[in-house]
Parts: structure tokens; C-alpha cells; sequence
């Protein structure tokens, strides 16, 4: 990390400071670095103790940081500070120990917020249980579109303590944040910041819905422009209502259907901003078309028009909305378009992997057989089932947790045929493949919007989606 520093973009001294990284990996080994260039003493304590974990805990051991594998449970003596990995959970004694010892703990997102500089870039923030990811990503699109230096970073996969940190210098950073890395992030005040919806998730990791939408709800803490909600959501103004901001900063919403002052909206095909534009009451600006989303499915033209909000509230001009929504392409596995074959459309949208995410996909189209199933992570499905009935032509279901799919059909949608494959293999895919093929006709959509998890059958929802795709390409 360069020379040898004592104090933080802050100014905070840190030469000596005792501080405890809980957790090897993608955040704590980062983090442990930077601290000891800052010149703290760092200790690094870790559960596990695999030979991953020796390799790593021998690279930090070898820059001089103590590394302590096998007991993440004690808090080291003389600890000052603790630095978590975002999934640690909050009930773990190591937290329990700095509580009572009067230590604070911060995750990997508030050392990056406390090591900016004076004139570090403002950050505008992006979280919610669905989308995240393609928002932030849109969001940097549009920015870069207006000739701002930016970059998507994150829980997006790329370090916030990097991009604080490294060479590069950004006019703004589009951010995108989960509910671990708010629950550790006491101080972050976002420029402008939006939750793009609430549904039960991480349950098990936060304890209830009510802790969840709490640490959803940091992100508009201290906001300084604007608080983008969702107008469908109304949890995610409730958020807003709630949120101690800067004085004159306003609520935005986002709908789909036709916008009121203070708020972006569709208006026959348009996305238009009656926002951030002189006399709201009357006037609207034209921001993009529907057809310039990639996809144009409702739930990434909310997604759109989400990163628009954040983007005007940042003052970027309405035609780089329209540029940075055409650059933009999605990634892998979101409402991807496979194949259209014998006039049957496949989508893999293998990212679906919770009930919230699969109801948008299932919306999107209007005859659909589903592929569904993997490992519920103590989902419900009859709210999901009954909403989508109607757009069902068939289900083919694969997984550990496929029983609880197969019951809410059974109570919600008794008349669709399903296909239950009992098998987990990864061979099942081709199986669930073939078998959609058999109850489509011409003009329906195989989708596969698992609302589960992958780790039953795949690593990973990237591999579960290559499966389907390659399955849909030895069809064709």
C-alpha cells in the first residue's frame, strides 16, 4: 500500500492502535494490510483453520501482522478496535466481548468511509433486496456517460478500501452496499442514497424483518440531496420518514406508472423526471425510453429509473441518462436471453434466488413455464405461487427444498402440470431443460427464476445458470 503512514485521510492517528480483524478473505486481508501500513498493531482471528487459511494467515504473518486461526470467539487483550468481515453475524461472542469491553466495531465500509480523504468523491448508494448490483452498475454507466470519473464498487466485488485508497481519482462512486456491510457502517453519510425495495431476506443473519429493514434504512442517514425510494414500496419511504438527513434534502420516488411532483416515472414508454426539474408541478423532463433499458422487464425499468434518480440528484443532464442506459449491458444470468427454439423464448435469470427476485421475473412474461427449486433458506412460496398462477403454463421443479414449490402449487395452482425431477446431480438441468420443452408451445417462456439458492446442486448461481444455458444450446 505505499509508504509507511501514521495518520488516515481523516487525520486520525493509528500508529500503535490496537486492532482486531475478524475474518480472513475477501474484506479482512485488505483490511489487515492497511491498518499495519497505517502503523497499527493488527491481530487477525479467524474460525477456521484449513490450509486456505494457513496460506493467508503466513502472507500477513510475513508483513509482521499477528494472525490467530481456530478461535474467532476472544477478543485479543489490549484490543482497541474491531474491523469485521460484513457476514459475520452480530451475535457472535467476539462482539459480545468488544461490547462489554467498550470497543467499538466497524466493518470493512466504514474503515473505507474513515480513511477518505478531505476531498475524497461523495458516494451515492444503492441497496434493497433485489437488483442492487444492476442498479450500481447502471448508475457508474450513466456517470461515466456524463464524463464523470467513477466506478461501480462494493459489495459489488470491487473494495471500497481500494478505490478510497488507490491511485485512481473519482469525481463520485457508485455504490453498492448489503445489509452486513450497513449493519457495520455507524458513520457513512451517502450524497444521495436509494433502498430499491424490502422483502425478507438474511433472516437468519439479522434476526428479524424488522432489524433488516432497520439496516437497510442506514443508507439514508445523514443523506445530503436526496432519499430515492420505491413509490411500490412502501416500506422503503417508511425508511425514508424515518432517516435523520441534512436540511434540504428531499425525498424521491421512483414508480412505473405515471410520475407526481418529487418523483421519476413512465409516461408511454418514456422515463421521464418530474424531480430535478424547474416547477415540478407542471414541468417533466425526458430522460430515456423503456426500449433503452436492456432488459425492458419491469423490474429493471424500476432499476433504471432508481439509478436515474441517484444520477440527477448528483446533477448529471438527461441526456446521459439516455447514453448511459444504452451503454449499459446487464450481467450474466439476469433476464438473460438464451434462445428462442421451435418458438419457445428461454431466459436465464438464475440470480433469482429468492421469492422477491423470482415474482419480477414471473411478471415479466405472460405464458411461462418454470424451472424452480434448490435450497429455500426458510422461504415461503405460496404469496409467490398464488401471484403467478395465472401466468403458469407448466413447472418443472429440481432441488433439495422443490416439496415446498410443489405444495403452494398444489394449494394456489392445482390445475398447472409440474414435473417434479427427484434428483440433485447437476445433470438434473439438462432433465428440467428437456422436460420444459415437452409442456411449452410455441409463443410461451422457459424461465428458469429459481427463487432458491444454488449450493445444493451448483458453487454457485453462475454455474446453475451455465447449466441451463448449455442445456437450451443442445436443444437448439
Amino acid at each position: 500500500m505505499g509508504s509507511r503512514q501514521v495518520t488516515d485521510g481523516q487525520g486520525l492517528s493509528w500508529e500503535g492502535k490496537h486492532v482486531t480483524v475478524a475474518g480472513l478473505g475477501v474484506s479482512g486481508i485488505p483490511a489487515a494490510k492497511v491498518l499495519h501500513g497505517l502503523g497499527a498493531r493488527v491481530t487477525v482471528v479467524n474460525d477456521g483453520d484449513d490450509a486456505r487459511a494457513r496460506e493467508q494467515a503466513a502472507e500477513l504473518e510475513a508483513l509482521g501482522v499477528t494472525v490467530r486461526l481456530g478461535d474467532g470467539a476472544t477478543l485479543p487483550e489490549g484490543t482497541e478496535l474491531v474491523v469485521t468481515a460484513p457476514g459475520w453475524k452480530p451475535d457472535k461472542p467476539l462482539f459480545a466481548a468488544a461490547a462489554e469491553a467498550g470497543v467499538p466495531v466497524w466493518g470493512d465500509v466504514e474503515l473505507a468511509w474513515r480513511l477518505r480523504g478531505p476531498d475524497a468523491a461523495p458516494w451515492l448508494c444503492v441497496t434493497g433486496t433485489n437488483g442492487k448490483t444492476t442498479t450500481t452498475q447502471m448508475l457508474a454507466s450513466i456517470l461515466k456517460a456524463a464524463g464523470l470519473r467513477t466506478a461501480a464498487v462494493g459489495n459489488i466485488g470491487v473494495s471500497l478500501l481500494d478505490a478510497v485508497l488507490g491511485d485512481e481519482e473519482y469525481d463520485v462512486l457508485a455504490v453498492e452496499l448489503s445489509s452486513y456491510q450497513l449493519h457495520w457502517a455507524p458513520s457513512l453519510r451517502a450524497h444521495s442514497a436509494v433502498v430499491l425495495n424490502l422483502a425478507p431476506d438474511h433472516l437468519d443473519w439479522h434476526g428479524s424483518m424488522e432489524a433488516y429493514a432497520k439496516d437497510k434504512g442506514r443508507v439514508y442517514e445523514g443523506n445530503r440531496v436526496a432519499c430515492v425510494y420505491n413509490v411500490a414500496d412502501k416500506a422503503t419511504e417508511d425508511l425514508v420518514r424515518e432517516a435523520d438527513v441534512e436540511e434540504g434534502c428531499r425525498a424521491v420516488g421512483f414508480t412505473l406508472g405515471t410520475p407526481g411532483p418529487s418523483q421519476l416515472g413512465v409516461v408511454d414508454g418514456i422515463l421521464v423526471d418530474r424531480a430535478f426539474v424547474e416547477n415540478r408541478q407542471k414541468n417533466a423532463q425526458e430522460l430515456a425510453e423503456v426500449s433503452d433499458v436492456d432488459p425492458p422487464a419491469p423490474h429493471n425499468v424500476a432499476n433504471a429509473l432508481a439509478a436515474a434518480g441517484l444520477a440527477r440528484a448528483f446533477g448529471v443532464p438527461a441526456q446521459a441518462v439516455r447514453d448511459g442506459l444504452r451503454a449499459f449491458t446487464p450481467d450474466a444470468h439476469r433476464i438473460a436471453h438464451v434462445a428462442d427454439v421451435d418458438g419457445v423464448t428461454y431466459i436465464d435469470d438464475s440470480k433469482a434466488t429468492n421469492t422477491h427476485a423470482a415474482e419480477a421475473s414471473l411478471a415479466a412474461y405472460e405464458s411461462i413455464v418454470w424451472i424452480a427449486g434448490g435450497l429455500a433458506k426458510g422461504a415461503t412460496f405460496d404469496e409467490l405461487v398464488a401471484k403467478s398462477a395465472k401466468r403458469l403454463r407448466g413447472v418443472v421443479l429440481i432441488g433439495a427444498d422443490r416439496a415446498l414449490i410443489r405444495e403452494a402449487l398444489a394449494r394456489h395452482a392445482p390445475e398447472v402440470p409440474v414435473v417434479d425431477l427427484d434428483r440433485t446431480d447437476t445433470g438434473a438441468m439438462l432433465a428440467a431443460v428437456q422436460e420444459a420443452r415437452r409442456l411449452a408451445r410455441a409463443g410461451d417462456t422457459v424461465l428458469l427464476a429459481p427463487a432458491c439458492a444454488s449450493m445444493d446442486m451448483f458453487v454457485n448461481y453462475n454455474q446453475r445458470g451455465d447449466a441451463f444455458a448449455q442445456a437450451v444450446r443442445d436443444l437448439a
